[in-house]
């Protein structure tokens, strides 16, 4: 799939804007990947095969978080050409079990077999190549999210199939009693076990980041898989700095 090949780390937001455009935007700005978003924000299967045409027009990796462990949406995420699927609320290795087997064809799993879907050129690929290559050409990450799955990290961890453990700290937070407080020292204290504990096992680590300060906090502790921020909050952050700026030099002005 290319994603890691020959980088220390990657870098991508996620994207609930349901225009396109921002995924090409994202593209021609750097971004490795964008996490298309199906758990929180307005979009559709249907209305993110265009986010998932655009990435793939401009040659950065669309990845579609579903809402939930659901073979059918893993499926679809899948069938429409998504490069990695993203499952949420992971808590056991049950779960990431379910992740890979609706993932994957046989013989790792059991996806639903179809190759009248956008991932096999609507049935144009030959299906000895589609089958064939279908289950090294996608790829699984899983989020790691509260203390069930932190109590449940070392079965997690030996679960085949899984290409990225994501640690998700919004939700470690919650967990921890410290809603949204994503720097309190235990949400911190759990998040870097995770990550010792998947290094060790050569397994990659990704987390969720809203500064370059985070992000290299986190890359020197050796998580690859940066998720940074998202399309709103950039889009937002940009306005507000851009109005303060001007509002600062009239003020300015002013005074004179």
């Amino acid at each position: 799939m290319g994603l890691f090949d020959n980088k220390k780390y990657v870098v991508g937001p996620f994207m609930k804007v349901s225009d396109p455009a921002l995924v090409e935007v994202a593209a021609f700005a750097g971004f490795d990947f964008v996490i298309i978003d199906l758990e929180h924000g307005p979009n559709s299967i249907q209305t993110i095969q265009n986010h998932v045409r655009a990435a793939q027009a401009k040659n950065i990796v669309p990845v579609v978080r579903v809402p939930e462990i659901n073979e059918n949406m893993i499926s679809k995420a899948l069938d429409i050409g998504a490069a990695y699927v993203q499952v949420p609320q992971i808590e056991t290795a049950s779960d990431a079990k379910r992740v890979v087997k609706a993932a994957k064809f046989f013989p790792e799993g059991s996806r639903g077999v179809c190759r009248y879907v956008r991932a096999a050129d609507y049935a144009s690929m030959p299906k000895e190549n589609y089958f064939g290559d279908a289950n090294k050409n996608t790829g699984v990450i899983i989020h790691i999210e509260g203390n069930i799955a932190f109590n449940n990290i070392d079965e997690i961890l030996k679960v085949e199939g899984v290409d990225v453990i994501f640690i998700g700290p919004y939700d470690m937070s919650q967990s921890c009693g410290v809603p949204g407080q994503v720097n309190h020292p235990i949400v911190i204290s759990q998040m870097k076990e995770i990550v010792e504990k998947a290094s060790r096992l050569g397994k990659v680590v990704g987390t969720f980041v809203e500064s370059p300060e985070s992000a290299k906090q986190w890359i020197d502790l050796g998580v690859k898989y940066i998720s940074y921020a998202v399309d709103v909050g950039i889009f937002y952050d940009a306005c507000k700095g851009i109005v303060e700026k001007v509002n600062a030099q009239s003020l300015d002005c002013l005074a004179v």
